[in-house]
């Protein structure tokens, strides 16, 4: 069973160790966690995904950034038994996607909204989050949906100054976004705010759902760069990828206020606005964050 065996030590694997996955990792370690993350092959300091299960053993909280693929959830695939039986295990945190409430309309969605997806991926998201509620009854888990993840060198400015940028306009259209640092700052008030058993949804969007073409424009601004010119989403919709276009088909408006009431969170980028602008100064300034090691269990 999970959650018997108690330990004062905080030990939290991540699997997968890509763009959240590492800021969570230095987020954890810098507040006294114990941390590993895998990767596919296990490149230097980090797990490969195959070898994890001696880490599983000694995990106090365990974080899945994976996404589902058309097998369904590859953790749980290969690690469902260990994960079931992991002695010390108190906390898992999958990160989702708003992707699962599906289209609507430009209608505001919160933590309490029933899922609807329309999109195949979002419809292996909504099967994964039923699949790790299985173990609300042993041990806290949390289902954290996240926006549009952007961040340091993840950010309309690369799309602006390689010259790629389109400022595509879908009148009543918006999307909702969340910054890297956020999404670290709510997984880990989420750990710290955790009850002993049961499942919690947590919405990590930014306070201001805003049009992809207001974005770009207060990008193009701070950057001191030409406005791209503006496209009619008519226009641009045939030049889309399939993945594009099942994004723009879908309109909502993603709320988090029970989020930050349950987790005490204020987010430390509310909008698109601060969130560029710390951007812009970590990349052209010295406020460049080092990417530290992420070790392997001991």
């Amino acid at each position: 069973m999970m959650g018997n065996g108690m330990t004062d030590e905080r030990f939290l694997l991540i699997f997968g160790l890509g763009y959240s996955g590492r800021a969570v990792a230095r987020a954890a370690m810098a507040s006294g966690y114990r941390v590993a993350g895998t990767t596919r092959a296990g490149d230097t300091g980090t797990l490969a995904f195959a070898a994890a299960a001696p880490a599983l053993a000694t995990a106090t909280h365990l974080l899945i950034t994976a996404a589902p693929d058309e097998g369904g959830d590859p953790v749980l695939a290969r690690y469902g038994a260990e994960i079931a039986a992991a002695p010390h295990l108190r906390w898992i945190g999958y990160l989702s996607s708003t992707g699962v409430y599906g289209d609507h309309a430009g209608a505001l969605v919160d933590e309490t909204t029933p899922p609807r997806p329309a999109a195949p991926r979002a419809q292996r998201r909504v099967a994964a989050e039923r699949a790790w509620q299985d173990f609300a009854d042993r041990c806290a888990v949390d289902l954290l949906r996240l926006a549009g993840i952007y961040g340091p060198g993840r950010s309309v400015f690369d799309d602006l100054r390689a010259g790629r940028a389109r400022r595509i306009v879908k009148p009543g259209q918006v999307f909702s976004r969340i910054h890297r640092d956020d999404i670290a700052g709510a997984v880990l008030a989420a750990m710290a705010n955790a009850p002993a058993r049961g499942a919690r949804v947590f919405n990590l969007a930014d306070d201001e759902p805003a049009a992809s073409a207001e974005v770009i424009a207060h990008a193009a601004r701070l950057l001191g760069l030409p406005l791209p010119p503006a496209i009619p989403f008519a226009a641009a919709a045939p030049t889309m990828s399939p993945m594009a276009l099942s994004f723009w088909a879908e309109n909502r408006r993603v709320g988090n206020a029970r989020t930050k009431q349950t987790l005490g969170l204020a987010w430390r980028y509310p909008s698109y606005r601060e969130g560029l602008a710390a951007i812009l100064a970590e990349e052209t300034g010295n406020g460049r964050v080092e990417q530290g090691e992420v070790g392997g269990p001991r």
